[in-house]
């Protein structure tokens, strides 16, 4: 056995973190837990996922980038991390591609990525 794989057993708790279902181009918060001195603190960072990567849960990351003060800031979460507090899905986008690092030449209204129109019923429920 390697030592990768090794070191996965060893850092496992047996919990698996449990995310609602996103993939690149969905807008999504994450509310990630930082520790200041002997204070900790949740800071949200709202941003589109032009990311997913890794199979396995333990080598699973994905990049969430968002324009702040027109400056373009990337982050990247490691899914199994135990800092994340969170992660909602604001809106899913559409786009046709995995990997969406064209949107990092791109700025304004060219940089927006179309929201997938979801179909509800809204027939009343049968008594």
């Amino acid at each position: 056995m390697d030592l990768i794989k090794i070191a996965e057993q060893a850092f496992d708790n047996g919990k698996v973190a449990t995310f609602p279902e996103f993939k690149a181009g969905d807008t999504i918060t994450v509310t990630y837990r930082i520790k200041e001195g002997d204070k900790e603190r949740l800071q949200k960072f709202r941003g589109v996922v032009i990311q997913m990567r890794g199979a396995d849960p333990y080598t699973k990351t994905f990049t969430v980038r968002k324009v702040s003060g027109g400056i373009g800031v990337e982050r990247i979460f490691p899914y199994q991390s135990p800092f994340i507090d969170s992660v909602e899905v604001n809106k899913v986008g559409k786009v046709r591609r995995a990997r969406i690092f064209y949107l990092r030449n791109l700025s304004g209204k060219k940089a927006r990525i179309k929201e997938k129109k979801m179909v509800v019923d809204a027939r009343p429920a049968a008594e």
